[in-house]
């Protein structure tokens, strides 16, 4: 009896020394390294490592008073508790939730609670609590808390047999919410190829099943074995049974060792379904057999019980097996009441609370959508009608500009031939000739500051600058022309001003442009030539300053200058 105490007592030291020595380790990491921490041990399935992890986050939390965190630790307790410990915990954190102006409350309240109910069994409690969670999320505008109600729901529809509308909800949320972790979109992933072996789409189930046994093969063995388990129905659904046999014994090997009911059950029950196809029954009956005594245990129920007791009962009874029989078909009366109070709720409610209100909202989008599109159209055919109109505007306002273009053009070549080109031609007004003007000029500016006999001679070296076509060389400015005809820039200007009526540059550009009107006229090979290289051979430095100089002068672009002289050629010829 002594050496009993006396084991006990050291067997008790050696658990206290041990979590003395995991509490003390855990002093140096921070809330969000022992999260990381919980959610490792967790998935792992060392439940009492992440047990202690959370006990020591909670006390933490609260010999610190962070409301925020004490939340957090009561998050992390409820997880691997009992159902009424579980709820405990989460009312704890309702009534700290209260203290927080957070958005994920009371949402992350219903949710949680919906975990625990789904857990343990109760698909009722787990719906209305979804239902709730999704309510509340809404009204918060919570994208990621949407997207784990909305998928919680769709793994409850895939449950009783929805598998479309699961399949539907599930593609969206793994293909658009990169606000989900990774462990979230990988539970979406699992359900999705779940829901795929079930509606048949077993090219796009198998896709998804490879890239899990690729990714968590030594690496995580519940999801490993997650994918081994879908991997079996989808072979036993493609007929391969071996194949799906060899998967499903791995994975019982795996679950059985674990307190995952609903894998441990599906397991068996596909297993089951495989043996009976290669006509194996009474290894199925096993299978069949053992999810009974599961069931005894845990109280696990999911709707394909009434394949399996049907499958055992009919079993029994070719084997004249009465009592096995009569054994079996009170399990299943039993446990059909528990289905029907279970599923059938789910089934009827999800439609009504659930289904429903989205496809009415669904239908004011799409009245909304179409009302939009209505005045989008009415709009869009407002502006396309208003565009249209300036169009032609601008169409025949460009045909009237055309036309008296034309007509200047048609002057300037009448003018040129007639030898009567007017050397101060201005856009749409009548060309007056240069001595009239000029003597106008010169009757209201007399010169005050130069001689006569200068100004004489400087209008007769600007003669002679015409004549000789000086005004074509490139680079001749003020400077460079008072310095030839030797005279300073200050007279020069003031003459060319005076007897010009025009400033040195407005002189130099006329010339030159009236050069090019007479030219273009009458020299066929000079109107053959690029553009660029008339402006050139004008003395401009490149072919837009020459355009925009002979538009200037002329009221008329080159363009159709050019093609009126081609015109009346043809005509002539």
């Amino acid at each position: 009896m002594k050496i009993i105490f006396f084991l006990v007592l050291i067997g008790s030291n050696f658990l206290y020394a041990q979590t003395t020595i995991l509490t003390d380790s855990l002093k140096e990491y921070t809330y969000e390294e022992l999260q990381e921490k919980f959610y490792d041990y967790n998935y792992a399935g060392r439940s009492d490592k992440s047990k202690q992890i959370a006990q020591y986050y909670l006390a933490k939390a609260k010999r610190e008073k962070n409301n925020s965190q004490i939340a957090e630790g009561y998050a992390f307790m409820y997880v691997n508790e009992n159902k009424e410990n579980a709820l405990k915990y989460i009312d704890s954190m309702s009534i700290i939730a209260k203290k927080l102006n957070e958005n994920i409350y009371p949402t992350r309240i219903y949710l949680l609670r919906a975990n625990v109910f789904l857990k343990f069994n109760d698909q009722k409690q787990a719906f209305d609590n979804y239902i709730l969670g999704l309510k509340y999320a809404k009204q918060k505008n919570n994208k990621r808390q949407i997207a784990l109600a909305e998928t919680n729901i769709a793994y409850l529809n895939n449950f009783v047999g929805k598998y479309s509308e699961a399949a539907t909800v599930l593609r969206y949320y793994m293909n658009n919410a990169d606000y989900l972790n990774a462990n979230e979109i990988e539970k979406i992933r699992v359900n999705l190829a779940d829901t795929y072996i079930e509606i048949n789409k077993l090219d796009s189930a198998t896709l998804l099943i490879n890239k899990g046994l690729e990714v968590f093969r030594n690496k995580d063995p519940y999801r490993y074995h997650q994918y081994l388990t879908l991997a079996g129905f989808n072979n036993l659904k493609l007929k391969k049974y071996h194949n799906a046999i060899g998967n499903l014994l791995e994975s019982k090997k795996y679950f059985l060792t674990t307190d995952d009911e609903r894998n441990k059950n599906y397991t068996l029950f596909y297993l089951g379904q495989s043996y009976d196809k290669i006509q194996l029954k009474g290894k199925a009956v096993q299978c069949f057999v053992e999810i009974d005594s599961l069931l005894q245990k845990n109280d696990y129920v999911f709707p394909e019980l009434r394949i399996v007791y049907t499958y055992l009962i009919n079993y029994y009874k070719e084997k004249n097996n009465k009592e096995k029989q009569l054994f079996y078909i009170e399990r299943f009366l039993k446990i059909d009441q528990l289905l029907d109070a279970q599923f059938r709720y789910v089934s009827r409610e999800l439609p009504r609370q659930y289904d429903t209100p989205k496809l009415l909202k669904e239908k004011d989008s799409i009245i909304n959508e179409l009302e939009n599109k209505k005045i989008f159209f009415i709009l869009s055919l407002c502006t396309l009608l208003l565009i249209l109109s300036l169009l032609i505007f601008l169409y025949h306002k460009s045909k009237k500009a055309e036309k008296r273009y034309q007509k200047i053009a048609q002057d300037l070549i009448l003018s040129v031939n007639d030898n009567t080109v007017k050397k101060e031609t201005k856009p749409e007004k009548e060309m007056v000739p240069d001595h009239i003007h000029n003597q106008a000029i010169i009757n209201h500016k007399p010169i005050k500051t130069i001689s006569e006999d200068l100004a004489q001679t400087i209008l007769k070296e600007l003669k002679n600058f015409e004549a000789k076509e000086q005004f074509l060389n490139k680079g001749v400015t003020l400077v460079s022309l008072a310095k030839k005809i030797k005279t300073n820039t200050k007279y020069l200007s003031e003459i060319i001003n005076t007897h010009k009526g025009k400033n040195f540059a407005a002189y130099l550009n006329d010339l030159r442009i009236d050069y090019a009107i007479n030219r273009l006229a009458d020299d066929k090979k000079f109107r053959s030539y690029k553009v660029a290289s008339i402006a050139e051979e004008l003395g401009y430095n490149n072919e837009q300053a020459f355009t925009l100089a002979f538009k200037k002068r002329t009221g008329t672009p080159l363009s159709i200058y050019l093609k009126e002289i081609e015109k009346l050629a043809d005509t002539e010829n």
